[in-house]
């Protein structure tokens, strides 16, 4: 008798850890497969239409897009508005020789002074996951955070 339920315990036991565990072990599908889908289904993260229609409506830039669109999503003029509004003109420019490294695909040159930008002017910027908007001189520079590399610079914003 004592066998028999021990058994039973195990069988019902083995057979709620498989239940649990089947969504666990489950194949969401994101990454697998060599991309020659019937294109139909969820291809990630791509709300850009939805909110930048939105966004548009809001006066709000935050598109959680890719950082290859930054010259349509933030144009000169208006992180240079953004920047006369927030009071954060009259910056330095970089030495002729340090500037003439800030660009794009490059890292960021040694030792060059950047300061973040602050989080009211950020909330008007576009945002990129694993990106971040910095202050280099008179320039605003979109960076890579794993790699240090600049993405992305609008010169003299902050002349």
């Amino acid at each position: 008798m004592k066998t028999r339920r021990l058994s039973l315990m195990a069988v019902l036991l083995a057979g709620c850890v498989s239940l649990v565990s089947a969504p666990v072990l489950a194949n969401n599908g994101n990454g697998n497969g060599n991309g020659n889908g019937n294109k139909h289904g969820n291809h990630g993260n791509k709300p850009e239409k939805a909110e930048k229609g939105n966004a548009a409506k809001q006066g709000n830039s935050k598109n959680f897009g890719k950082p290859d669109r930054v010259e349509r999503d933030i144009s000169y003029d208006r992180a240079r508005h953004l920047a006369v509004n927030y009071g954060l003109t009259g910056n330095k420019p970089l030495p002729p020789g340090i500037a003439k490294n800030l660009a794009r695909g490059k890292p960021l040159p040694p030792g060059i002074a950047k300061k973040a930008v602050p989080a009211s002017m950020l909330s008007e910027l576009p945002y990129y996951p694993g990106y971040e908007w910095q202050m280099v001189g008179k320039d605003l520079v979109l960076i890579a955070l794993s790699t240090a590399l600049v993405t992305a610079v609008i010169n003299n914003v902050f002349d």
